[in-house]
């Protein structure tokens, strides 16, 4: 499987769930606590050889750039032992997992994303979601924090955002090649929604409460700086501020 999400641990999951005999993810510019590149250590638990690529070689979010340019920055120790070492193309790691004996998989137990609302005093519910995938209609208008990435889907050019919500919060991926972490800020200010991203050094990325309570603002597009979204600022402050708005 060679796929431009980020290589954290769900991803990892959902790439076991199935059964891959191999899997390379983009590194999401490792970020803090190495979530970018949780999935590596998990599937080798599992006994699945992985590798992450460099988000500077490769755009998070586009498959193709990914295997017609991409560059392996870690390995776990099953894809290591098949001969893939970081500096390789992806190309070439990707041959030599398509190329491997077959191998006894671990399946592994259920590792669900998490979907909480955030408690404040104010009155627009804040909605931490770990994927953009778990935005429900219910959450329209409310402030949205999903520690997806921040990357436009090359394939669909969809950022994602179906409902009309009041403000999206996205992790940057460490913002990589083409600043493609950051692709669905212009996208949602198209369309008059307030988005931001928070810093990959500052927060885990696929952990929604982690970005809600440690991310820091890495960018912002119009419609949020006309909110008083800030870069440097604290996500939290920003929406707690927002959240007591009328």
């Amino acid at each position: 499987m060679v796929a431009a999400s980020h290589g954290g641990a769900y991803p990892g999951y959902l790439a076991a769930a199935v059964g891959v005999a191999g899997a390379l993810l983009n590194n999401a510019g490792i970020g803090k606590d190495n979530a970018g590149i949780a999935a590596l250590p998990y599937l080798d638990g599992l006994g699945i050889p992985a590798a992450a690529v460099d988000h500077q070689s490769a755009r998070i979010g586009d498959g193709a750039d990914m295997m017609q340019h991409g560059v392996l920055s870690h390995v776990n120790d099953a894809a290591s032992k098949l001969g893939c070492t970081s500096g390789m193309q992806v190309s070439e790691a990707a041959a030599l997992l398509a190329n491997s004996p077959a191998a006894t998989i671990s399946r592994p137990t259920p590792y669900p994303e998490t979907r909480t609302i955030v408690q404040t005093d104010g009155t627009i519910p804040i909605v931490c979601i770990d994927s953009i995938s778990l935005l429900a209609a219910s959450d329209a208008d409310t402030l949205v924090v999903a520690a997806s990435h921040g990357g436009m889907l090359a394939s669909s050019r969809s950022d994602s955002v179906g409902i009309p919500v009041r403000a999206v919060a996205f992790h940057d991926a460490g913002g990589g090649k083409d600043d493609a972490g950051f692709g669905r800020l212009a996208s949602l200010q198209s369309r008059g929604i307030a988005a931001v991203t928070v810093a990959a050094h500052s927060a885990r990325i696929g952990d929604a409460i982690s970005c809600y309570h440690d991310g820091v603002i890495s960018r912002v597009n119009e419609a949020a700086e006309k909110l008083g979204a800030r870069i440097g600022q604290a996500l939290k402050s920003f929406y707690t501020a927002q959240s007591q708005r009328d």
